[in-house]
């Protein structure tokens, strides 16, 4: 079977060539505004004086806008290295979800659209189908429902039916074709299978309110093996079942996603105008709105599904300004992102809003929480360390924002419309 990677960096190559340059071709260090930490941000201050055990990662935007109100981004970063592969964990369900969007918009089928039921069958006696979806008002899955989902409380489950939807050689493909260099999908979430059964992809029917078929893709897989070229490793040692291995774990084969190209992203579905046609997801108008909505939208204000809030609370999944115990999130601050956590690894990017103070900016940040360095054996550090450390460098960035003077005020009546009734009405 043939290996994917040398085929993609030089797809990547001609594209990047060919392309307009993104904002992410010019990045300023961070270090000298995180230098003005004190002790309000203790944690904060002690990962910034001893980064390199937490892998610590950060991108931070600054937006500027015109008097046409077109934004002006201007990036900094602390620690970024592309090269130095960290665990994505559920961040690579935004584009998953992304892709589906980009995939139902071609299909160009009278009936077919985000909310059309999404049968999925299985082929196999280790896939698994799915027929109802008692969480929807409908009683039935679809594209629509697995977006709400994923992005209210990272449901595995909707990013794995909506990868079997598209396949490796589908998502792989195109993030490479939109300048994504450093992203690679490549199996299921949560799920044991093998690498040969990551690449076979359930059959899957959409049906009408009648029951009628409107398309069926069949059982389809890949030949392709889409690997980490550089077969990287982390800890020093893992938990395998009850066993304690005393070596690094292997991640050749499994999901990348740098934190420049989650980062680029987030600011593809917010400020898509900033990226060359061919960079960008191709969303229709309604499809990039309900991504939006559900982006920002906070569990206990969904009715289909109906989350308990004591089990997830507004801040259940933003951890940038907000990580931590459990807090209410103000009315007047939208939180557009999408958060990951495994191995040790806590991630959050997010674009935030702050209609009241009509201020806006950028943050993506990765930080390694694994005192022992050792996987598997759930002795991470994410309440001592990692959601205060994205809480307070979202407080401290926010702060900035508000007292760095702008030229011109922002106007945010998109966001405003996008999320104006807060909770869900069904």
């Amino acid at each position: 079977m043939q290996k994917i990677l040398l085929p993609l960096l030089l797809l990547n190559l001609l594209l990047s060539a060919n392309a307009k340059a993104t904002p992410e071709t010019q990045l300023q260090p961070l270090q000298p505004l995180l230098s003005q930490v004190t002790n309000q941000h203790p944690i904060l201050q002690q990962v910034l004086a001893n980064a390199e055990p937490y892998r610590l990662q950060i991108i931070y935007t600054r937006i500027d806008r015109d008097t046409d109100n077109r934004p002006n981004l201007t990036y900094y970063q602390f620690g970024l290295d592309d090269s130095r592969y960290f665990y994505p964990a559920s961040t690579v369900k935004l584009p998953i979800a992304l892709l589906a969007l980009e995939w139902l918009a071609e299909q160009n089928i009278v009936g077919l659209n985000a909310d059309t039921t999404m049968l999925t069958d299985a082929a196999t006696d280790w896939q698994t189908a799915q027929a109802t979806d008692p969480t929807s008002a409908s009683g039935f899955p679809s594209i629509t429902q697995y977006i709400k989902k994923i992005l209210l409380v990272s449901d595995n489950d909707g990013s794995n039916r909506l990868y079997e939807l598209l396949g490796q050689d589908f998502i792989n493909q195109r993030l490479a074709a939109k300048g994504l260099n450093h992203s690679l999908i490549n199996h299921r979430l949560s799920v044991p299978l093998t690498a040969e059964q990551n690449r076979q992809f359930n059959p899957v029917r959409f049906i009408d309110t009648k029951g009628k078929p409107i398309l069926a893709l069949p059982e389809r897989s890949t030949n392709q093996h889409y690997i980490n070229a550089d077969k990287p490793t982390l800890g020093k040692a893992y938990i395998k079942g009850t066993e304690l291995v005393n070596s690094p774990m292997d991640f050749t084969d499994k999901n990348r996603l740098s934190l420049t190209d989650f980062d680029g992203v987030i600011k593809r579905v917010i400020f898509p105008q900033l990226f060359s046609e061919q960079q960008r997801f191709n969303l229709t108008p309604k499809d990039r709105t309900l991504l939006l909505r559900y982006m920002a939208m906070l569990p206990p204000d969904s009715v289909n599904p109906l989350y308990d809030a004591k089990q997830y609370p507004d801040n259940y999944s933003k951890f940038l300004l907000f990580g931590g115990k459990a807090q209410q999130i103000p009315p007047h601050i939208r939180i557009f992102n999408k958060t990951g956590w495994a191995y040790g690894h806590i991630i959050d990017g997010a674009y935030i809003v702050d209609l009241q103070q009509q201020i806006e900016f950028f943050v993506t940040a990765v930080i390694y929480a694994n005192e022992n360095d050792t996987l598997n054996d759930d002795l991470y550090q994410t309440n001592e360390v990692a959601l205060p450390f994205l809480r307070q460098l979202g407080e401290y960035l926010y702060q900035h924002e508000l007292q760095r003077p702008r030229q011109h005020k922002p106007d945010l009546s998109e966001i405003s419309r996008i999320t104006a009734s807060g909770a869900e009405v069904e």
